[in-house]
C-alpha cells in the first residue's frame, strides 16, 4: 500500500505542530513531516515533540542540511530518537539551500563531496560502527555512538538535479524528491533509482484552492477536492513513487483541517 503523509510547513507557527500531530494520529494518517528551513523551526526538536505527542504516526524530517550539522551530532540525535521511538522516525538529509548556508558561514565549495562523505559516515555511525575518516569535509577520529539504534535505520537523502539524484541513488537508503518535480520527472528518476522514492505534492483544497496553488507553484501541484487530489497521488505512484507527501500551501488557512482532509477524505481513495 502506498504510504501517505502531509507536512507541517515552516510557515506555520510552532504552536500548530501539536494539533496537527494529534490530528494525524487520531485519523490514522501514515506520516507527518517536519522541515528544517533556515531560520524557522528545528527539525530535530519538532520531530521529537511530534513523536512525544503521538504513539503511532511516523514522523519524517525533511531534511537536515548537512553543512549546518556536524555528522556526529546528527548521529547522536537521530540515534536517540530511534531508541525512544523505534521505527517511527524517517530521517532525511541534504545539501540545504546554499544561500542560507552562506548566511551562517557553512557553505562549502563542493556540496556533492560533502553529502557523499556525510552519508557514508552517518550510515556507519547509525550501524554502531567505530568511524575514522579524514575527508575533505567530514573528519572523525574513532567515533562510535554509545547508544546506536537498536534496529537498522534507513537514511534518506533529498535533492534536485541529476548529479545529486544519482548520488542519492548510490549512497542513501531512499530518495526524497521536491514538490516541484513533475510526474514525468518522477518517471525518469525511477529509471535509475531502485530504492524507495518519497514524492511530495503541492496541494490546495477549499474555495480559494486554485488561487493559492497558483501563488505557491504555478506549474505543478493539484487543487481541488479529495478525488482530484487522490487522482494526482495515483499518477505519482504509477510513475514510481512509493510514498506521497501532500504539501499544503504556506498560506493554508486551516493546517489542522488540511491534515484531517488528507486522512479522512484522500487516504481512503489511495490504494
Amino acid at each position: 500500500m502506498t504510504a501517505l503523509g502531509t507536512v507541517f510547513r515552516p510557515q506555520f507557527a510552532p504552536e500548530l505542530l501539536r494539533p496537527m500531530a494529534e490530528t494525524a494520529e487520531a485519523w490514522e494518517l501514515d506520516q507527518l513531516w517536519v522541515w528544517e528551513d533556515c531560520f524557522s523551526e528545528s527539525g530535530i526538536a519538532s520531530a521529537a515533540a511530534a513523536l512525544a505527542w503521538t504513539e503511532r504516526v511516523r514522523v519524517g524530517i525533511g531534511l537536515l542540511p548537512v553543512p549546518l550539522r556536524n555528522v556526529a551530532l546528527t548521529g547522536m540525535e537521530v540515534a536517540t530518537l530511534h531508541r525512544l521511538f523505534p521505527d517511527r522516525v524517517i530521517l532525511g538529509v541534504g545539501h540545504g539551500v546554499q544561500g542560507w548556508m552562506g548566511q551562517v558561514g557553512a557553505r562549502v565549495s563542493s556540496p556533492l563531496t560533502l553529502l557523499r562523505e556525510y552519508l557514508d559516515a552517518l550510515r556507519a555511525l547509525l550501524r554502531g560502527e567505530e568511524v575514522s575518516v579524514d575527508g575533505t569535509y567530514v573528519k572523525l577520529d574513532k567515533v562510535r555512538l554509545d547508544w546506536p539504534p537498536s534496529d537498522p535505520v534507513k537514511v534518506y537523502a533529498g535533492g534536485i538535479g541529476p548529479k545529486t539524484l544519482r548520488l542519492t541513488a548510490e549512497a542513501a537508503d531512499g530518495t526524497l524528491l521536491v514538490a516541484d518535480e513533475t510526474v514525468d520527472g518522477v518517471r525518469r528518476i525511477r529509471e535509475f533509482i531502485d530504492h524507495e522514492i518519497i514524492a511530495p505534492l503541492h496541494v490546495a483544497t477549499g474555495p480559494d484552492a486554485v488561487e493559492r496553488l497558483r501563488r505557491t507553484s504555478p506549474d505543478v501541484g493539484v487543487a481541488g477536492d479529495a478525488e482530484t487530489v487522490a487522482a494526482a497521488v495515483r499518477e505519482l505512484v504509477d510513475a514510481g513513487a512509493d510514498t506521497v507527501i501532500l504539501q499544503p500551501t504556506g498560506d493554508e488557512p486551516d493546517p489542522v483541517g488540511f491534515v484531517r482532509f488528507v486522512a479522512e477524505q484522500v487516504r481512503p481513495l489511495v490504494p
